[in-house]
């Protein structure tokens, strides 16, 4: 072995060591981050797991309300209609008696 091959074997594994030091950072990171959630899950202090999910369905239910209430508004406003209509029709046919 030479000085040099030792030099770039010592480089080598010097750069190995910073790029798994990187790792092992990036590793605990994960797993603190990991433990932290499910300790705040067990806690009961986070939110449930789904509430995406509920989100999604109040927002959905929302819309399906609003589709109602047109709806109804629609029919309330046509049943309006047929009761004037009705009622002229009565006022017509008594007038002519």
């Amino acid at each position: 072995m030479t000085r040099a091959s030792l030099q770039a074997n010592l480089a080598n594994a010097l750069a190995r060591n910073t790029r798994l030091s990187a790792r092992v950072r990036q590793l605990e990171g994960r797993l603190s981050e990991a433990l932290g959630e499910r300790v705040w899950s067990e806690s009961g202090l986070g939110a449930p797991a789904d509430i995406n999910h509920l989100q999604q369905r109040i927002a959905m239910l929302e819309q399906h309300l609003v589709d109602k209430q047109r709806e109804l508004d629609d029919r309330t406003a046509e049943l309006a209609a047929a009761r004037a209509a009705n009622r002229e029709l009565t006022r017509s046919r008594n007038q002519a008696s």
